[in-house]
């Protein structure tokens, strides 16, 4: 009897009954309740607790398969959590740009090493020319050096690729960077690594140098460059000096068929740099160009130049002339100086009064007037 007269709390969401109150409470929280809410917000029939917990083990099993198979791009070097986002990054332009440059990047390198092959059977003791030089263009000079020296990222973006080739086009078209007379740099990936540590560690605009403003980080660095116009080098003056490891201009000279690139330069013999002026065997004196212009004067002998003689000047030593001059002089100077002084003071007491008449204040206070 007491068993019929049990109370009984039922949940009319998920059709269930309940004996304990805090068991009913609690199922208020769980995921198959709010499961069931939705789905009746929906227009949906609800479901029991086994039917959910069987939905709710398919959604585990297949979130897990789709963690599990993370796409990777490779050529792009990106990761994705599902295929479909995967599959979207493969239709992009992007990716195809990307898969375009590697394919050309092998076509090419295919290419060079059956060149390298068929030229390594040859004797390579021959030294260019000047002018086999100048005849080569930029592209065959990377192409020479391609395979000598690995460099994988852009002084100045997140541009990646293995071939030094590619990346200098990629600068070139997409920054105008270039490298200074190219033809005679014998170390072109050392002076792009150069470049790259004055960027990345030292945190320097490669054209500022130590002349502008202190960066904090490489991309701070590198976004001033892109927003100025700074994407080159400062090769000029005494900034050669500092990039002279990485060139050789041998070839520049009129004897560089008959030059080694091996061969010590030896002393050459100073002159003397004392002084501005050098004395040759024959007699005859060589002056430095400073002193040009003095040397190249023209100056007629034997001719006084004539100065005009203004009344300033003729009354200055007029009067210098007689302040030097006896006591007598003196004291007619004195006399003349004193009736001049007087003469003054006449002509200011006249003016005076005249301007007292034009104001009416010849009188010395207040008078009132009166006609009767």
């Amino acid at each position: 009897m007491e068993n019929l007269h049990q109370e009984h709390f039922t949940c009319w969401t998920c059709k269930v009954k309940f004996t304990d109150l805090a068991i009913f409470k609690h199922h208020y929280h769980t995921e198959w309740h709010r499961y069931n809410m939705s789905t009746i917000v929906n227009g949906l029939p609800s479901i029991t607790l086994e039917d959910f917990e069987k939905k709710e083990a398919m959604y585990r099993e297949n979130n897990a398969n789709q963690i599990k198979k993370k796409q990777i791009c490779e050529i792009c070097r990106k990761k994705f959590n599902n295929q479909k986002q995967y599959e979207n990054h493969l239709a992009s332009k992007t990716h195809k740009k990307k898969l375009e440059q590697k394919e050309d990047t092998t076509v090419a390198y295919s290419k060079k090493s059956s060149s390298i092959q068929d030229s390594s059977n040859k004797n390579t003791d021959d030294i260019e020319t000047d002018s086999d030089v100048e005849s080569l263009d930029s592209d065959e000079w990377f192409e020479d050096l391609k395979y000598q020296i690995i460099y994988d990222n852009c002084l100045f973006c997140d541009y990646h690729n293995k071939s030094i080739e590619c990346i200098m086009i990629h600068m070139e078209k997409k920054h105008s960077f270039f490298v200074p007379d190219l033809e005679y740099c014998v170390d072109l990936g050392g002076l792009l690594k150069y470049l790259e540590s004055k960027i990345c560690v030292e945190f320097k605009c490669i054209w500022c140098n130590d002349s502008g403003r202190k960066m904090r980080s490489a991309q701070a660095v590198k976004m001033h460059m892109i927003d100025k116009g700074h994407c080159k080098m400062l090769f000029e003056e005494e900034t050669m000096y500092e990039y002279s490891s990485f060139y050789n201009y041998l070839f520049s000279y009129p004897d560089a068929e008959n030059a080694d690139p091996d061969e010590e330069v030896s002393d050459l013999e100073v002159l003397n740099d004392e002084g501005y002026m050098m004395k040759l065997p024959s007699g005859k004196s060589i002056v430095h160009r400073d002193l040009a212009l003095y040397y190249k004067q023209n100056v007629p002998m034997g001719i006084t130049a004539i100065i005009k003689d203004s009344d300033y000047c003729r009354r200055k030593r007029i009067h210098k002339q007689i302040s030097f001059g006896s006591e007598e002089r003196k004291i007619e100077i004195a006399r003349i100086t004193a009736r001049d002084i007087q003469s003054f003071q006449r002509v200011q007491t006249k003016y005076l009064m005249q301007l007292q008449v034009k104001q009416n204040n010849l009188q010395k206070h207040f008078r009132q007037q009166t006609n009767f």
